[in-house]
């Protein structure tokens, strides 16, 4: 099947692409939300690059259960990160569904000095199951087959402790991708909050700009996404 063939069809991620199953709510959102039919072509995945054609039944219909496929169509090997300062209400979801579906590989959800909203453990572990749950169900929209890598709320000083290439974006420094040959050409782009990075968080670092006027923490790390493919694909 080629790529253009397998985006064609729904897209569902199963626990155990060895003995595919679907769970009651992906085949209820198949049957109801989709309107597929018994024997509809769909693609079964398990996140990671492997798939296998399939056809709707009760469950999966047993004789249309095609060979396990690695994808030939790996997006890029450059892995792009987008982490963003934790948002009230439902903005972060927002950020996690559209960044799942221009193809970033790892969202990290930040506490930095400014950061006004703070969970708790508890809260924290639920958020990061809900962040998965869009992710998920973004990337079976958009015919991802590849899940990010959804990290737990972290703070700003451990992710640049373990992505020492991380770039913060400030406004009024130069435009991600703007500049031809510019000298900055990051892989993991960190968005702050409303209030911005404090001034011991910027020192030391790479810095970056985005398009636009002062931007929605949620709006720039959608932003810096598109201009991390960009110019990513651009090579």
């Amino acid at each position: 099947m080629t790529p253009a063939e397998h985006r064609s069809r729904p897209l569902v991620f199963v626990a155990d692409l060895e003995r595919p199953r679907l769970d009651e709510a992906d085949h209820h959102h198949l049957r109801r939300v989709l309107r597929c039919r018994v024997g509809d072509p769909i693609t079964v995945a398990d996140g990671a690059g492997r798939w296998r054609s399939a056809a709707l039944g009760s469950d999966l219909e047993p004789d249309a259960v095609g060979p396990i496929v690695q994808a030939s169509e790996r997006r890029r090997t450059t892995s792009l990160t987008v982490g963003f300062a934790l948002v009230k209400g439902d903005r972060s979801e927002l950020a996690v569904q559209k960044l799942t579906e221009l193809g970033i590989d790892r969202i990290i959800p930040l506490t930095t000095e400014r950061t006004v909203v703070r969970w708790d453990g508890a809260k924290a572990a639920r958020n990061r199951e809900r962040h998965r749950r869009v992710a998920r169900q973004a990337a079976m929209q958009s015919r991802n087959l590849w899940l990010p890598d959804v990290w737990p709320v972290t703070a700003l000083s451990t992710v640049v402790e373990r992505l020492p290439d991380a770039t913060l974006a400030e406004p009024g420094q130069t435009v991600l991708g703007a500049a031809a040959g510019a000298e900055i050409h990051p892989t993991t782009v960190l968005v702050g909050p409303e209030g911005g990075f404090s001034p011991q968080e910027c020192a030391g670092r790479p810095l970056v700009g985005l398009p636009g006027n002062i931007l929605r923490t949620e709006t720039a790390a959608i932003c810096a996404a598109v201009l991390l493919v960009l110019t990513a694909e651009r090579g």
